[in-house]
């Protein structure tokens, strides 16, 4: 577990190449750029991809026709071409119709989308289940178009097709699994969400190679919500069942600290291990309906699944949320490679805490210098060495708190330690025979 925690930094710039290479696709709810990306991500993973028929009825919504664009432009009187989609696959509303005539500014400006408050920025804008056309454009732009006449061209495709997603398994000893979802409908923009998808690829290659695992771990690649719908509906009698603990990564590039948002439960082992986690380095929220991600779909009343959302900035928060801003320039590999250590330490922490440690001998203190478990330079420890104080607390707790009872988690929350790095020192006392392990029991 250790070792694959210390090889985290390594993966921040594949992790940014890999960003910097699906960023140009635009992506939708349905259509070829959902393809290319996950076509790409299966160089990488085990990838399966499912296709859910335009007009499938999920829980009340319906599965949209596959939407193809492939050019965008509004020409105005002065002759100069503005809002093309080639430049920029946010100058176009995502989902919208087709339109090719002329008009004026007056009939065209209800159609142009901007932020005022943000002149110089591209806002994202969706139309995906009511008909529509539109453009968005920096406020600045917008403000200065010339009056006149406009020659209004978008060359879209809306036909019976498939939604996409895509699936991977890595399997562990238990059937219980532990559920990855991210959103792959996001065009253009690296933080909302690409951030999420690679640092997902980057866990389920650091997960891959663990030598053994004990829960089985399934990674979702979906479109936001009509994506997770499909999957609950696919798996409601099967997988669903199985989930013992599950993340939504959303928006985990950006440079703010980490925010979990718990399960609708608010009390299950992933919102203890986030807590936990993050205790010094981050915050959690308490679970609520009316914002996020995904994890409203599965923390709905009719699954109420263990499953929380891990950001960086909560979603919404950071200025550049939904615009052009959002560019893999302001994604950095080593803040990407923070968040894949955070979500490490939470998987990780869930295998950990599958084992339960007991004293071979609970009677009083062990003699730890007996197992070079004690320096003898200071024999009463009186020492301004904070990490080795902090590991001195770690011991003797985990000492007197492994009675088979208690789990790593207990003894973390009491302890103020890291999960993963008791389940190193539990190892280690285990290998002196001061501990033993007892595996996981049959689930």
């Amino acid at each position: 577990m250790q070792t694959a925690i210390q090889q985290v930094a390594d993966q921040g710039r594949w992790m940014h190449d890999l960003m910097r290479r699906l960023f140009p696709i635009c992506r939708s709810l349905t259509g070829p750029g959902n393809r290319e990306t996950l076509a790409i991500l299966a160089e990488d993973i085990d990838l399966s991809v499912v296709e859910v028929a335009s007009g499938t009825d999920v829980f009340g919504w319906t599965v949209p026709n596959e939407w193809r664009p492939r050019s965008a432009e509004i020409i105005g009187p002065d002759g100069v071409c503005r809002a093309r989609f080639a430049d920029n696959n946010l100058h176009l509303v995502n989902g919208s119709e087709a339109i090719d005539r002329e008009m004026d500014l007056d009939e065209l400006l209800p159609h142009i989308y901007s932020l005022p408050n943000a002149p110089d920025l591209i806002p994202y804008v969706t139309s995906y289940y009511h008909p529509h056309w539109g453009f968005c454009m920096t406020d600045a732009e917008k403000q200065a178009l010339p009056a006149g006449r406009y020659n209004v061209k978008i060359d879209v495709e809306s036909l019976p097709g498939h939604l996409v997603y895509g699936e991977a398994v890595l399997p562990g000893a238990s059937e219980r699994e532990v559920l990855i979802d991210t959103y792959i409908c996001h065009p253009s923009m690296a933080n909302d969400n690409l951030s999420g998808v690679v640092v997902a690829a980057a866990l389920y290659r650091a997960l891959a190679a663990l030598p053994d695992r004990h829960f089985t771990y399934r990674f979702i690649f979906v479109p936001e919500t009509i994506g997770s719908l499909c999957w609950l509906k696919n798996n409601e009698h099967s997988a669903v069942g199985n989930v013992h603990a599950g993340l939504v990564l959303s928006c985990v590039g950006d440079d703010g600290p980490h925010t979990y948002k718990k399960s609708r439960q608010g009390s299950t082992e992933i919102d203890r291990l986030a807590a936990s986690v993050l205790r010094d380095a981050g915050e959690t929220l308490d679970f609520f309906p009316n914002s996020g991600s995904d994890e409203r779909q599965f923390c709905s009343p009719g699954f109420d699944l263990p499953v929380g959302m891990l950001s960086r900035t909560y979603p919404g928060k950071w200025p550049y949320y939904h615009t052009s801003g959002d560019t893999v320039e302001r994604i950095k590999p080593e803040v990407l490679a923070g968040s894949l250590e955070t979500c490490l330490r939470m998987t990780l922490g869930l295998e950990a805490n599958a084992r339960r440690y007991r004293r071979t001998d609970p009677r009083g203190e062990p003699m730890l210098s007996k197992y070079d478990l004690y320096h003898r330079q200071n024999v009463r420890m009186n020492t301004n060495d904070d990490s080795e104080r902090l590991q001195r607390g770690a011991l003797m707790w985990l000492l007197n708190l492994a009675d088979g009872e208690n789990s790593l988690l207990d003894i973390a929350e009491r302890s103020g330690a890291d999960v993963v790095d008791l389940a190193a020192l539990a190892e280690r006392l285990v290998d002196v025979g001061l501990l033993s392990a007892e595996a996981p029991a049959a689930e």
